[in-house]
């Protein structure tokens, strides 16, 4: 049976409750603000955002707007003007911690009154110090929700992150990838219904993998400089963003709430003019990976 809207936008809303949930417990004593937002054309969401102890600033945010496409978002997205359904979970969580990785998750369903509809989504990590073990970790832990679906889903989405989480004017990568999907529609591989249990699945995986790192890595010690890298890998970040990411544009050509949508930028970034790491040090050794952006599942053989 083929799910319904009603039936994606409940959970989209009962996996923003979950992580919430989840996130406050990690952080122990700070609590997600939640403000409620509606959109004039049509719909409308829930921001939530949280500034703690070991999360620097967090956003958890649902939306489900409706209305009609303007020919610009139209022209975007590559489809006519026309009603339409747009709603999902997006997630940024820039950590206090430089050894703690920034991380985003995005998972969405889309559809148009002529019958089009898609899912979309991923999940990729943006560490500010690249260490190959987590690397390794992440993606066999993304890979295991792709296999669970299809043999071709991770090699494909783990390629498609690659390609899109760059910035193209710096010629490096945002981070070590992780897995982006779009557009994804009845095929002979897999049917609506499971596209969505693929895209509540890795709605699931966010929380194990993401407390696993920030448990691993929020109480260790860091110094002056690894701070500042920290700031200066955040502008990056926020480059990304503000030029290249597709879901900041459409959310702002759909005028959507514009703090739900920068929630994403960190708290404090910077820019250094034409930084150069010292040879042979880790900030050295992280730029060199994220200017190779290697197959970390098969980096210690």
């Amino acid at each position: 049976m083929k799910p319904d809207q009603n039936e994606i936008i409940a959970f989209f809303i009962n996996l923003q409750n979950d992580i919430c949930q989840q996130l406050e417990a990690a952080e122990g004593e700070t609590s997600f603000r939640k403000d409620d937002w509606e959109r004039p054309g049509g719909g409308g969401g829930q921001s939530r955002v949280i500034e703690g102890q070991f999360i620097a600033k967090g956003g958890v945010n649902f939306s489900a707007v409706h209305g009609q496409l303007s020919d610009t978002a139209g022209k975007a997205l590559n489809i006519q003007p026309g009603p339409f359904l747009a709603t999902g979970v997006s997630i940024v969580l820039h950590p206090a911690n430089p050894h703690v990785p920034i991380i985003h998750m995005n998972v969405r369903y889309f559809e148009v009154e002529q019958g089009h509809w898609w899912f979309g989504g991923g999940i990729d990590l943006t560490p500010h110090y690249i260490v190959p073990e987590e690397a390794q970790f992440f993606h066999a832990e993304l890979k295991k929700v792709c296999d669970r679906y299809h043999p071709d889903y991770y090699g494909e989405f783990k390629a498609w992150a690659d390609r899109y989480f760059y910035l193209k004017h710096r010629k490096e990568s945002r981070g070590i990838g992780g897995i982006f999907f779009d557009r994804l529609s009845e095929t002979e591989r897999a049917n609506k219904a499971e596209l969505f249990a693929f895209v509540q699945a890795v709605g699931h995986a966010f929380c194990p993998i993401y407390l696993h790192l920030l448990h691993q890595n929020k109480n260790r010690p860091y110094s002056l400089e690894e701070r500042q890298w920290q700031h200066l890998r955040r502008g990056r970040y926020a480059e990304f963003n503000l030029i290249w990411d597709q879901g900041t544009r459409f959310g702002l050509e759909t005028d959507g709430r514009t703090e739900s949508i920068l929630m994403s930028l960190p708290p404090l970034a910077a820019w250094q003019y034409d930084f150069q790491p010292e040879a042979g040090s880790r900030e050295a050794q992280t730029l060199a990976w994220l200017h190779q952006a290697p197959n970390w599942l098969d980096w210690a053989k």
